[in-house]
């Protein structure tokens, strides 16, 4: 039963990565608070994952320090990656005075490295747990951090236009 569980997680995932990589490669405008909404929702995802996994590992035993401590490299991970894809992102003003932005081929290459680091950390955070599923249930929080990111430093730069 389990398994299954997982497989449905990981196609959940990868499917959330999909649609998130996709709409990085549209032209849209850069709005004020648009471009906030799905780190919000990440965000409030990524809080109930954490804490289920933290709840998944201590109900077999308590939880140590590098688990911890992994997490926290796993999340600055996220926010490294949202900065360099944020500068790879173009930005530019429209003629009619709109500024639109539009993720590049570099930008789906750093996300796909996001995730892959991501999930290695995972693995590890998990293994380093000894039980339960802390890495892997940090995935919105991974991606609520690393798409912050991103959306801050690329509102920035439209910003500056």
């Amino acid at each position: 039963m389990q398994n299954s569980q997982g497989d449905a997680a990981l196609v959940a995932a990868v499917a959330v990565v999909g649609l998130v990589v996709v709409r990085q490669l549209r032209t849209r405008p850069v709005r004020r608070v648009g471009s906030l909404v799905a780190p919000v929702v990440f965000g409030v995802l990524g809080i109930a994952g954490i804490a289920f996994g933290v709840a998944s590992v201590v109900k077999d035993h308590p939880l140590t320090a590098l688990p911890v401590a992994l997490l926290v490299v796993s999340l600055a991970v996220a926010a490294g990656f949202g900065a360099i894809r944020a500068r790879t992102v173009r930005v530019w003003r429209a003629p009619e005075g709109a500024v639109l932005r539009k993720g590049t081929a570099a930008t789906t290459g750093l996300w796909l490295a996001s995730v892959g680091a991501h999930f290695g950390l995972g693995q590890w955070i998990d293994h380093a747990a000894g039980a339960g599923l802390l890495g892997t249930a940090s995935l919105y929080a991974y991606l609520a951090i690393s798409l912050g990111t991103q959306n801050l430093l690329v509102r920035g730069r439209a910003a500056m236009l």
